[in-house]
């Protein structure tokens, strides 16, 4: 697996050839990770089935326990993720929100993951 790696404020990085990249490790992983909850369900246009369900499955009128299932799920999901070995949530439905922290174990090895919704609906 090889990921183009993101800067601290989210943009793709250049100008370091091949230190741009991410490859088989924990932390490329855990990129694909955390880009993949940054797309929303039906946000793109060229397939609308692809993303995570932030409003279907987490936020607003679901439970605690919907979110978190819902979270697993999708994170099991993504390419290179073995197992979740720990799992940690907080949902705030008044405000729409929802903060977790997560190591999950990889085909490279475990690595931490922080997970939020990225926006304010």
């Amino acid at each position: 697996m090889r990921v183009k790696q993101l800067s601290p404020t989210g943009d793709y990085t250049f100008g370091n050839s091949q230190l741009n990249f991410l490859a088989n490790s924990p932390e490329c992983v855990a990129q694909v990770v955390y880009t993949s909850l940054l797309l929303w369900l039906g946000e793109w246009y060229l397939d609308l089935t692809v993303g995570m369900p932030w409003v279907q499955g987490v936020l607003g009128k679901h439970n605690q326990a919907t979110a978190d299932v819902t979270v697993q799920d999708y994170i099991l999901g993504v390419q290179g993720v073995t197992a979740i070995e720990t799992y940690t949530s907080i949902a705030q439905t008044e405000q729409r929100k929802y903060l977790a922290t997560s190591r999950i174990d990889t085909l490279y090895g475990p690595t931490d993951l922080d997970v939020t919704n990225q926006r304010d609906l």
